[in-house]
């Protein structure tokens, strides 16, 4: 299956020449494209656009914080085992030396291995106290523009997005300015009224980081900053799906309030993320990872170890969606957003970043510009002879 356009089509081929796509044909037509590396995979098996993350601090026992090349690669080469092939390499609160020269070695990194880093998205530290959610309190500050220019400058102008909370001193000021100079805000940790949040999506805030998640919820009474996002047009939003940081049913009323476009499934995962049961640092704390559960000692969430192709899976169920609406929360949308317009869908001239799953949503391989970055031990059975 091969999500185009608003289908998913049986029985077809990609052409990829030069990095691109460069054709979606009848697969009996394939003979006039020969010889060439040829893959012919199950008609069970789902081909989908390369998966982006907006939202991701580690993987495979490293993370963004560690502040080294390495530790980027390594969550890299991590995500494209799961399809993703491209991310948005998320920071935490710290101190402003220490972010700062994070945000250094993030913007000289660039390899063709692994997931691409499209860029850096910067949680904190211009975040409520009262909504810090696994973040530490005691390094969280007012927004601050200058400061934020000297990180932007730090990071070679790769900060892509922002989150705060628009009820902070100076925010709305601040939101205006980001939105000037082409960064995307996105409220989040946030213990904003409606009023509040409004007042932020106005001065041009489009995004919300982890809807209900470290956010003032609905009241009857106060609609909170989940009420205002939910029911604003203008603001996308990111949703953890992994049957913990959301009930399902709340999944439904999200999906039921917001239109597909706008949604988007992220993974918030940690460096814990394919390692399995432990205890693991993050921004200076201790998370247990039990299960699926990433917690601190008091219980607080943690960040994830999700999957994006299971959060794919868990939004079907929870929801009832369509399968290809489902993939675009991962692919589509997240690229819409970064204005990529050369990625997130398949078709001619589009970047050709492509996953191929089995039924179970298992990655068979990855490719990232034409050239694989991950493959199942399994896959040299699907070359055609």
């Amino acid at each position: 299956m091969i999500p185009h356009e608003n289908e998913l089509l049986q029985e077809h081929a990609l052409i990829i020449t030069d990095k691109k796509i460069s054709a979606i044909i009848p697969e009996q037509m394939i003979r006039h494209h020969l010889p060439a590396q040829h893959y012919h995979f199950p008609a069970k098996f789902i081909v989908t656009p390369g998966l982006i993350d907006l939202h991701i601090h580690g993987a495979n026992g490293f993370d963004v914080m560690d502040g080294s090349k390495e530790a980027i690669q390594e969550i890299a080469t991590a995500l494209a085992k799961e399809g993703v092939t491209g991310f948005l390499a998320t920071t935490m609160s710290a101190d402003k030396d220490r972010i700062n020269n994070v945000l250094k070695n993030l913007a000289s990194f660039d390899s063709e291995m692994g997931a691409q880093l499209l860029g850096i998205h910067l949680e904190g530290p211009f975040i409520s106290p009262k909504k810090a959610g696994a973040q530490l309190s005691n390094v969280l500050l007012a927004p601050d523009l200058n400061l934020f220019k000297e990180w932007q400058k730090a990071a070679k102008n790769r900060i892509k997005l922002v989150t705060i909370a628009p009820e902070l001193p100076d925010a709305i000021a601040f939101i205006r300015s980001l939105k000037q100079l082409g960064v995307i805000v996105s409220i989040g940790h946030t213990d904003a009224t409606f009023d509040e949040t409004k007042n932020g999506i106005q001065a041009g805030a489009t995004h919300a980081s982890h809807l209900f998640n470290a956010m003032r919820g609905i009241h009857q009474r106060e609609p909170g900053a989940t009420g205002a996002i939910l029911l604003s047009d203008e603001v996308t939003a990111e949703i953890i799906v992994d049957g913990i940081h959301l009930h399902p049913s709340i999944v439904n009323l999200i999906y039921k309030l917001k239109i597909h476009k706008q949604l988007v499934l992220i993974s918030d995962a940690i460096r814990a993320k394919c390692l399995g049961d432990g205890i693991y640092d993050l921004g200076g704390q201790q998370v247990e990872v039990k299960g699926e559960r990433a917690q601190l000692s008091d219980g607080t969430l943690a960040g994830s170890i999700l999957r994006l192709p299971n959060a794919i899976q868990n939004v079907i169920t929870f929801t009832h969606c369509k399968m290809i609406d489902a993939i675009n929360m991962a692919s589509l949308n997240p690229a819409r957003i970064l204005e990529l317009e050369h990625k997130g869908s398949i078709d001619n001239g589009k970047d050709a970043d492509i996953a191929v799953f089995d039924d179970n949503w298992n990655t068979i391989v990855t490719f990232r510009e034409g050239q694989i970055i991950y493959q199942h031990d399994n896959l040299s059975t699907f070359i055609a002879s």
